[in-house]
């Protein structure tokens, strides 16, 4: 039976653009809080453009309450602290500001103040109630695309592994997509997070199509599978990091690159929070638990090594990336002409989408090598044991792994 039905979904309002940020006081106002809880981390209250926004909702909003003890690659302790700092002041509306990190403790708080309980009771695919607190989402880099997906991702210290909560529920109420915000970034957090985005991009346009997954309820899944609404979403994404990354990242007051890449990242996020993520993010994500690099970088080294891994099995699909990413506009055969005629079009363009991401790779600094980021090869064993068990990342996956098979894309990326 081939499955005739997606459905897509993003945030519920979205507001993008140069000053864009100016608009929160409006949106707070209009769905009536009294004690937003803020989200944040340090280093962005230092910064002019986050300083201003705490302090213009503090002045309006005298009831609000701060938290800006978010980190990097947060754990589930992290989320605990922001949720008891909302609940001792019993918030009614939550405000992440920053990356991925503090936009997924953003929706962590503002499922547990809403339905009770603890972040663990959330883990996995559908497991949140209802609706949760008002959230509102401002996003700081251009990479994870957290203001509009449905995710919420924590480090588990039990588990040594990354957890991810899925829900509809957890997609923002309100995305304000500002990217003078993204301007104060460094060019280590500029590369992570762009490439970041590059790998939700191209895993989104590549994975299984949505008539594949058969046997799986469109109510019941967390991914649907790749369609061509999220592939035209995914395509133009890639487009603009292939054009933008680098020079956002060798100039920092490159606006015109900043802004695209901002663009770049909320589209991709629209398109994997519903077509999925698949084999990177599954392998990254021991990975990430055990070495502590950004979640970005570990998803860029291992992106061409997955990509020749996958390549049997979407060679159509990546050989349009290769053209994405060189600015090609040269016709491809169709996929039955590429068959009779022997033709090697796809595969030509297939290495090129390899090589591009390799040369984007070197050209922002991203490490390429998984023992430079403090792997042993003696846990690559438990990486590949882990990363199978994410069953909803396998199952998107154009390629369906064993074992033996990411053990050896893990010791080729060693």
């Amino acid at each position: 039976m081939i499955n005739t039905v997606w459905q897509f979904a993003t945030a519920g309002n979205i507001k993008f653009g140069r000053g864009s940020s100016e608009g929160l006081l409006h949106e707070l106002e209009r769905w009536h809080l009294a004690r937003p809880l803020i989200v944040t981390d340090p280093r962005l209250m230092a910064t002019d453009g986050v300083g201003k926004i705490v302090a213009n909702i503090r002045s309006k909003f005298t009831n609000a309450i701060l938290f800006d003890g978010c980190v990097a690659e947060p754990s589930v302790t992290v989320a605990e602290a922001a949720i008891e700092a909302g609940r001792s002041a019993d918030a009614d509306g939550v405000i992440g500001i920053g990356g991925g990190s503090n936009l997924d403790v953003s929706k962590m708080a503002a499922a547990v103040l809403k339905h009770g309980g603890k972040p663990s009771d959330y883990f996995g695919f559908d497991a949140i109630p209802g609706a949760v607190l008002p959230l509102f989402a401002v996003p700081t880099t251009a990479g994870t695309g957290s203001e509009v997906s449905h995710s919420s991702v924590l480090s588990d210290p039990v588990s040594s592994v990354k957890v991810s909560s899925l829900s509809r529920w957890l997609r923002p109420l309100v995305a304000i997509v500002d990217p003078s915000l993204t301007d104060s970034c460094p060019p280590t957090v500029t590369a992570h997070s762009g490439i970041d985005a590059l790998v939700h991009a191209i895993e989104a346009y590549t994975n299984r199509d949505f008539s594949q997954m058969v046997g799986v309820d469109p109510q019941a899944r967390a991914y649907e599978g790749s369609y061509p609404f999220t592939r035209m979403l995914a395509a133009e994404a890639i487009q603009l990091i292939a054009k933008h990354l680098v020079r956002a990242y060798e100039n920092p007051n490159d606006y015109e690159a900043r802004d695209a890449m901002a663009m770049a990242a909320m589209l991709a996020g629209m398109a994997f929070s519903n077509s999925g993520v698949a084999l990177v993010h599954a392998l990254e994500y021991p990975i990430g638990t055990l070495t502590h690099c950004s979640h970005g970088e570990g998803n860029g080294l291992l992106l061409p090594h997955v990509m020749r891994y996958n390549l049997p099995q979407c060679s159509e699909a990546m050989a349009q990336i290769g053209q994405l990413l060189s600015g090609s506009s040269s016709p491809l055969p169709s996929f039955h002409e590429n068959i009779e005629r022997g033709s090697s079009a796809f595969e030509a363009w297939s290495q090129v989408a390899i090589q591009r991401v390799v040369e984007l790779q070197k050209s922002v600094g991203i490490r390429i090598r998984l023992s430079e980021l403090g792997l042993k090869r003696e846990q690559i064993p438990s990486v590949a044991s882990k990363a199978f068990q994410i069953k909803r990342l396998m199952d998107v996956n154009p390629r369906q792994p064993n074992e033996s098979e990411l053990i050896e894309i893990l010791e080729a990326a060693f």
